[in-house]
């Protein structure tokens, strides 16, 4: 049968109405109760005009209407589009236009602020739901543009049922990712794919996917009362996927509104977490430097796993983790907003990440040939099976990164390197574009060296990542200034940055050389530009 993540998430609530769905700051949702929240939300959507294939944009930090908002649209088959809070007005006015969003949820008011400067130049937003109070400045944009506002709490006044229409598998999920030009790309799944393949066919803990609705619901209730706590945004795919992954399981999602590592710790012992959901670095050296604190004090015997998605985690954070709780069970995920769940890395002796052989996962030469196992070749990571349909409105960039192969399989090549041992295994090699993960943040060199070129000091530039003990890999700038140029400093630089991208993306480091390396062609030449960076 063709899955629709709507009708899962519906027939564990049948299947489990009793069992905590959601703590969201120690305020607990059965599934009966967090269902009618959602119909109730579905139902407010509709009744303002959102209907199929509609797609709205969450400008939202983590918190319960995050949650029923993204249940509330795939009831009513329109499609959610995640939005990175973090994003300067630059770059929300991209998604919102790029994703062809109709409708906005919105809450903090400074988003909502930012919204309203935007609402001139995004002529497609016709309603925006608001999450609290509305802005003055928010209303008066509202107003001359003629978009509708409406309250979200008018969610309480919607019925908690609802008489939906049919749904398909073939309903679209859209995730935005970031793009090799720095603005992010619209990810389009079909919602069968995305539950055989990031929710990994609802049975994340074995090797058969679940045949049918009836499975899921008979699985739900097999499953262990569980609690995970997602420590990341649910903005990002990590956490999107762990979200719908661990409803399709009828467990328990913790959810905080923001990443505080206290708060973190303290939840493991009075919601008895089982299972933590960190992104890297970014979030596990501080999360072990309390749990380090807080380790006589703090009651974790029910943890046993921590699982990382998304960013670099490093064995000696790991390591530390152990020396807490020497029991745990560490997972380092490999996956991504184009791939979905691809299983979990190891590391050998030698400091490789490994994967164990899946006939998902291959690796092919640049014309996508499949390298033979034991050769030695290093190719490219390919995933076959469940891929997305491509980029939203981006037909080259889909051929380029979704490519059939000669006999007609389709697959997902982001890049990443790799070769295949004799046993089948595949040691991942790293990133082949130049993308900087600092904390979970993507950062493309082309964005910052753009910015940088714009600096009237600058003559030239190029950006890389050099390695940082919290955050994997921090953003390094190499730059040559003009003649006569005044004093460049980093303060300067990062001022002048952060004027058109996001405050992650500035630079960390600035190297001044007398004058940028690059090839006798023309082209970046960042081996040399890593070696400045570290030296």
């Amino acid at each position: 049968m063709q899955f629709n993540l709507a009708d899962v998430f519906e027939t564990v609530a049948s299947a489990v109405p009793d069992r905590v769905a959601l703590t969201y700051e120690d305020e607990n949702l059965t599934y009966a109760q967090l269902e009618a929240e959602a119909n109730r939300t579905a139902n407010l959507l509709a009744a303002s005009g959102v209907g199929h294939g509609d797609h709205v944009a969450l400008f939202l930090k983590n918190s319960l209407e995050h949650v029923t908002s993204i249940l509330g649209l795939v009831k009513i088959r329109a499609v959610p589009i995640n939005v990175n809070y973090r994003y300067t007005p630059a770059e929300l006015e991209y998604i919102f236009t790029n994703s062809d969003s109709a409708a906005v949820v919105v809450e903090l008011p400074e988003h909502q602020r930012t919204l309203a400067g935007l609402l001139e130049s995004c002529p497609l937003i016709r309603t925006v739901f608001v999450v609290g109070e509305t802005v003055d400045e928010l209303r008066t944009a509202a107003a001359a543009r003629g978009v509708a506002l409406v309250d979200f709490a008018e969610t309480r006044n919607q019925p908690a049922t609802g008489e939906f229409a049919s749904r398909s598998g073939d309903d679209l999920y859209v995730l935005y990712t970031g793009g090799t030009t720095g603005y992010p790309k619209g990810v389009m799944w079909r919602q069968d794919d995305f539950f055989r393949k990031p929710l990994s066919g609802g049975n994340p803990y074995g090797d058969q996917p679940r045949q049918d609705l009836a499975e899921v619901a008979a699985a739900a209730k097999e499953f262990p009362e569980l609690a995970f706590l997602i420590a990341a945004p649910l903005m990002h795919g990590a956490a999107l996927y762990s979200l719908f992954t661990f409803f399709t399981l009828g467990a328990r999602v913790v959810l905080r509104r923001d990443f505080d590592p206290a708060k973190v710790v303290e939840s493991i012992e009075r919601d008895r977490v089982q299972v933590i959901l960190i992104v890297g670095d970014g979030m596990g050296l501080p999360l072990v430097d309390e749990m380090e604190r807080r380790k006589d004090e703090v009651d974790m015997s029910s943890l046993f796993s921590i699982t990382s998605g998304g960013a670099i985690w490093s064995t000696s954070v790991r390591n530390r983790m152990l020396a807490v709780k020497p029991d745990l069970l560490l997972r380092d995920n490999f996956g991504a907003s184009e791939s979905g769940n691809d299983g979990a890395f190891t590391i050998d002796e030698a400091g490789n990440l490994r994967m164990p052989p899946s006939p998902n996962m291959i690796v092919v030469d640049e014309r996508f040939e499949q390298l033979p196992a034991g050769s030695g070749d290093v190719g490219y990571i390919a995933r076959i099976g469940n891929v997305p349909l491509g980029y939203y409105k981006d037909e080259e960039k889909t051929a380029r990164t979704f490519p059939t192969r000669p006999d007609g399989t389709r697959i997902s090549v982001l890049g990443d390197m790799g070769r295949v041992e004799a046993d089948g295994t595949i040691v991942f090699l790293g990133r082949g574009s130049q993308c900087i993960n600092t904390g979970g943040e993507k950062v493309f060199a082309e964005e910052v060296e753009a910015a940088l070129h714009a600096h009237p000091s600058i003559a030239d530039a190029l950006v890389v990542g050099a390695p940082d003990e919290r955050m994997g890999q921090q953003v390094a700038a190499v730059v040559a200034v003009y003649p006569d140029a005044p004093e460049l400093t980093l303060e300067e630089v990062q001022e002048h940055c952060r004027k058109t991208l996001a405050r992650y993306k500035a630079p960390r480091i600035l190297v001044v050389v007398d004058e940028v390396k690059r090839t006798p062609a023309g082209k970046a030449d960042y081996r040399w530009a890593s070696s400045m960076a570290s030296s």
